[in-house]
């Protein structure tokens, strides 16, 4: 991967990728139908996986929603690994590694891993199947990719990285209330 990453493809065509798979810019065909394909395809997701979560639907359309699965992992890794391979235009630095290091541990990066990772998890990792409910209900996270594509979650995005500090805050002291109110009504409702 390195090979391609250093020169052993042509960087009109990865600087065109590159251009394809971030948000599309105005007059951008390409980047802007890919931009919509993504967005709908994650909007089907969180359709799919609601849906499956109906014993009677998931059942029937057992085959269906696999396949919709598959197809969905399938296109959401092709384009984690086009964003590996063009980590370097993203994140500029002399070392190719250093760069796909810093897109591996950005936060659209990691979202984009955990919507495919639960897919994989089972297959190399024998789980508990309690367990591997669970983890496919992450799946539901795949609706946070839409966050790259979406001017008003991006300024929603600055706005908690610039206010976390009282979001911990604020976090710390619902969940206290939370849990004094919820020992309150046990006590209260134990008998």
């Amino acid at each position: 991967m390195f090979l391609f990453l250093n020169g052993g493809v042509d960087m009109k065509w990865r600087n065109r990728i590159f251009e394809i798979i971030e948000k599309g810019e105005k007059g951008d065909k390409a980047s802007k139908t890919f931009d919509v394909f993504i967005i709908t395809l994650i909007l089907l997701n969180v359709v799919s996986i609601i849906l499956g979560s109906f014993n009677n639907v998931r059942i029937r359309f057992k085959s269906i929603l696999y396949y919709f699965e598959l197809f969905s992992v399938i296109i959401f890794t092709v384009e984690y690994l086009l964003r590996l391979f063009t980590a370097d235009l993203k994140y500029p630095s002399n070392n190719t590694a250093v760069s796909i290091v810093k897109y591996i541990f950005s936060f659209m990066a990691i979202v984009d891993l955990i919507a495919i990772l639960p897919f994989y998890l089972p297959a190399f990792i024998d789980l508990d199947l309690r367990f591997v409910r669970i983890i496919r209900l992450i799946r539901i996270l795949r609706l946070l990719k839409i966050g790259r594509y979406s001017d008003s979650l991006q300024i929603l995005g600055s706005v908690l990285k610039r206010k976390k500090e009282e979001l911990i805050v604020t976090i710390f002291v619902t969940g206290m209330l939370l849990l004094l109110a919820s020992s309150c009504m046990y006590y209260v409702e134990a008998d």
